[in-house]
């Protein structure tokens, strides 16, 4: 098995290219999706988020309110380090039990968007990390995702820089190109993480 993290900033493509690979064949291991399972209703996790940040995080069917939740913590450097301190544990616990299911040969692919942030390049295999420019981001979650301007940078501020996420890379596909070229370069890499689980599952 080949563990392979992928990051990438807020807005530089990192869901396609997940996308791709999965069309290739890589097991997904999506980090964004099991952080929405762990608050699910009825879950120790929402209950441990209503009691740090009150129950007006709530919306009117018992759920989170994820947008109101964000507003608070992706301001507050601190509200948001006592977020991550309740679903990062649940996560990688989650992470960990989809990963044993995999096959031996299998390349999974952790998509996880904090990576950087949280020091986590060490749990891998090795690490790929989805760039484009802050100009490209900031285009794209505006224009794409009808973000307004203060908060697509108040989101890319909090989190890690391209620079460090570009130290971490281990593979770096470059996301400022057209679809096509965005589809070849993963096709190239996808070939070279077959190999290399190949080798892996051999020794």
């Amino acid at each position: 098995m080949l563990k392979v993290g992928l990051t990438g900033g807020i807005g530089a493509g990192k869901s396609e290219v997940s996308r791709l690979l999965v069309e290739h064949g890589a097991v997904l291991i999506d980090a964004d999706r099991i952080a929405r399972e762990v608050v699910a209703p009825g879950t120790l996790g929402l209950e441990a988020v209503v009691e740090a940040f009150g129950e007006g995080v709530l919306a009117s069917d018992g759920s989170l309110d994820r947008p109101r939740l964000g507003s608070i913590v992706f301001a507050d450097p601190e509200k948001l380090a006592v977020l991550n301190s309740i679903v990062h544990p649940l996560v990688g616990a989650r992470s960990r039990e989809l990963e044993e299911t995999a096959a031996p040969d299998a390349v999974v692919i952790h998509d996880v968007p904090l990576l950087t942030e949280n020091g986590l390049a060490p749990l891998y295999d090795l690490v790929i990390v989805v760039d484009a420019s802050p100009e490209t981001q900031l285009d794209r979650l505006t224009r794409l995702r009808g973000m307004a301007g203060e908060d697509a940078r108040a989101r890319m501020a909090a989190q890690a820089t391209r620079e460090q996420r570009r130290e971490i890379a281990d593979i770096l596909i470059d996301n400022d190109v057209p679809l096509d070229a965005l589809h070849k370069r993963v096709a190239e890499v996808w070939d070279d993480l077959v190999r290399r689980a190949r080798e892996a599952s051999a020794e």
